[in-house]
């Protein structure tokens, strides 16, 4: 490769790492996540959480190698609603931000549950520094 083909190679990096744009292209599977006091409906979405969507996504929403942890940036409140949360569980998803393929829909979780999970959800990635954040593409 010739030395001007590295030096636009280098240049696209340092624009594309020096940017906003969040990118969950790690296989890691983990991420560090403090959890402090929780309101009251939130501690019950802590328990359906981990009872429901910690095999995959991890207790706490840390991640696995079976799905990703939802306490990181990619999923604040700009870029993945509440909403879009609701209709991953009623409908599933297909893979977008991780390798670990499509979320299957889970019947399983009514919608106080699931209302609860979300609020748990926010809580701790407020506590963990994750703010809403305006989405751009």
């Amino acid at each position: 490769m010739n030395k001007s083909k590295w030096g636009l190679g280098l240049l696209l990096m340092s624009c594309f790492l020096s940017s906003d744009i969040v990118l969950a292209d790690h296989f890691n599977g983990h991420v560090d996540v403090t959890v402090k006091a929780l309101s009251t409906n939130a501690q019950k979405g802590q328990l359906a959480f981990n009872r429901t969507c910690g095999a995959c996504h991890g207790e706490n929403g840390e991640g696995t190698l079976k799905g990703p942890p939802l306490i990181h940036g990619i999923y604040n409140a700009g870029h993945h609603s509440n909403k879009s949360f609701y209709s991953a569980v009623r409908n599933g998803v297909q893979q977008h931000h991780w390798p670990y393929g499509d979320m299957p829909a889970q019947q399983g979780v009514g919608f106080s549950e699931m209302s609860a999970i979300v609020q748990f959800v926010r809580e701790v990635q407020q506590q963990n520094g994750i703010v809403q954040k305006k989405h751009r593409m």
